[in-house]
């Protein structure tokens, strides 16, 4: 049985957003509504990206959606994090393919490049007529970055790049990844180069069995003796310091995803709960523990949506911290996931099938609440935040 998202808004949150902001939320939720939800169950089935969806969502400017100049539509934090929550509700592995497109592939072009790597890059980034990726997670380094194995070598007026990188969001379809490596000539510094994906030495290869982010591409990456010019090298990144701003882009674009995924999962789970009878032939919804699980559903998803709304506000004030996104991706992650395991529970059986979409969002945040920082990496950097203690 068909059920149709009705929206979730308990608190008059609508209220606190502006006309500008309500239009974004309502044309990315239009646009989910008549494009991703026919097709995506069939996706997660298939294991595959809807790649047919890579234009229209550039036509609806959600690629580079908050910066400004170079065709990207300049919204605010608050439009984009809107975004990102319409794109999660309908599948996280969506999410993440503009995400990592837009937070980590076209931001660190945008923040650290040169103007011609901007020129060059952003402008076709945006139209989706080239594809970017993020290289730095590697096999045996995903919470501990700095242990990087991946180093860059300079060779005259090139750069010779070899190493690693695994768990790539759209690496096979990529036209160009953003590889972080230790600069051998450079103490062993962290930089990003730029590397167009048909250089030779390159190589990507889908990673297959994955029982989560089906509808997503993620990847392995090899670099062996691959060769970049000079003119490749990002010239303002610094360090660890510089991939981990961009991640803090996409950590907060997941805080408003998992809002998405479990109001998609709250709904689903109302509506059903009140035309699922069961016992003397009364709705579920008339059961207390039923009742019991709804409230907290609607009570935890109502919390995480003035939680993103505030950091949202202060990052478009330039006063959100690092703190304040680990806050709002680890909690509303975790509730998320915790919304998609009770909204199982009400639907029983029916719950497994993907006839709905719970079980579905329920294998996606698995792995939401692990990458991008997992939730303890996050509750460490909250801890050192209140206390002053690192504890890593």
């Amino acid at each position: 049985m068909a059920i149709r998202f009705r929206g979730v808004d308990f608190l008059e949150f609508d209220s606190q957003l502006t006309d500008e902001e309500r239009l974004v939320r309502d044309t990315t939720r239009k646009f989910i509504e008549e494009n991703l939800i026919p097709i995506i169950e069939e996706c997660n089935r298939a294991g595959r990206f809807p790649r047919e969806l890579v234009k229209p969502m550039a036509d609806l400017g959600f690629y580079g959606a908050s910066l400004k100049g170079y065709g990207c539509a300049g919204m605010s934090n608050v439009e984009y994090g809107l975004v990102m929550q319409e794109l999660e509700r309908g599948d996280s592995g969506i999410r993440s393919f503009v995400s990592v497109h837009s937070s980590l592939a076209m931001y660190p072009i945008y923040a650290f490049g040169s103007e011609e790597q901007k020129q060059t890059w952003l402008p076709v980034m945006q139209k989706g007529e080239k594809i970017g990726c993020f290289g730095l997670t590697e096999p045996d380094f995903g919470s501990n970055p700095g242990g990087m194995r991946t180093r860059a070598r300079r060779s005259g007026k090139e750069y010779v790049l070899n190493g690693e990188k695994m768990w790539i969001t759209s690496g096979s379809i990529s036209n160009v990844a953003v590889i972080w490596a230790k600069v051998e000539d450079e103490d062993n510094k962290i930089r990003g180069f730029l590397v167009e994906t048909d250089r030779p030495g390159f190589r990507a290869e889908d990673i297959h069995g994955k029982w989560s982010l089906r509808a997503s591409v993620t990847s392995s990456l090899s670099l062996q003796d691959v060769r970049v010019p000079e003119s490749n090298l990002l010239p303002k990144t610094e360090g660890l310091k510089s991939p981990l701003m961009w991640l803090s882009q996409a950590r907060y674009g997941i805080g408003w995803g998992g809002v998405g995924a479990a109001m998609a999962c709250y709904d689903c789970a109302l509506q059903y709960s009140l035309f699922r009878k069961q016992f003397r032939d009364q709705p579920i919804a008339s059961h207390q523990l039923v009742q019991e699980k709804l409230a907290w559903m609607i009570s935890e998803i109502t919390k995480a949506q003035f939680l993103v709304l505030q950091v949202g506000r202060l990052k478009d004030k330039d006063k959100a911290t690092p703190e304040h996104i680990s806050m709002a991706k680890r909690n509303n992650v975790w509730m998320a996931l915790e919304c998609a395991r009770m909204a199982r529970d009400i639907l029983g059986a029916n719950g497994v099938a993907d006839e709905y979409p719970i079980f579905r969002h329920m294998a996606n945040l698995e792995s939401v609440k692990t990458y991008e920082g997992t939730h303890d990496i996050h509750t460490l950097i909250i801890g050192q935040s209140v206390t002053g203690i690192d504890a890593f």
